[in-house]
């Protein structure tokens, strides 16, 4: 049997808000970023418009390593829909961001083995263009000797 390694999944349409179009704009520079309470210091992903701590409007965008942790993925073998073989298998997943206390982002692990997968490995933020152009951030696994964990 050959070895599978996961891809990247159908594309999306991206849609955005004037809460999250910071976000794509960054993505589009390929800078991983979190909204903080200017008020409070608390992350908030996704961004919303008042803080859940404070009730502030006042947002500011940080730049983030784009290192992670995987939190929490799945694995999915079989296309629910048509079109979608050339993308099997793939790994969606949730990914703890350590550098935004309390932010967890739901993206994909690429290019990784899935069987090596495992909850607490450290991953780094890639970058896939979709076909209308938007940016979206995957994951990779890090080598052992990177693991934060």
């Amino acid at each position: 049997m050959t070895q599978q390694f996961s891809k990247n999944p159908p594309p999306v349409e991206i849609g955005s808000s004037q809460w999250t179009r910071p976000f794509w704009d960054a993505a589009r520079q390929q800078k991983l970023v979190a909204p903080r309470c200017v008020a409070c210091g608390t992350f908030r992903m996704p961004p919303t418009p008042f803080c859940p701590r404070c009730r502030s409007q006042e947002i500011d965008w940080v730049t983030l390593s784009g290192r992670g942790l995987v939190y929490s993925y799945t694995v999915v073998v079989k296309a629910i829909l048509p079109g979608m073989e050339d993308c099997i298998p793939y790994m969606p997943a949730v990914i703890e961001l350590p550098d935004a206390s309390g932010v967890r982002l739901i993206s994909n692990i690429v290019d990784a083995d899935p069987a090596h997968i495992r909850i607490g490995q450290t991953v780094q933020v890639v970058w896939h263009t979709l076909p209308d152009g938007e940016v979206v951030p995957r994951f990779k696994c890090c080598a052992a000797q990177e693991d934060m964990t």
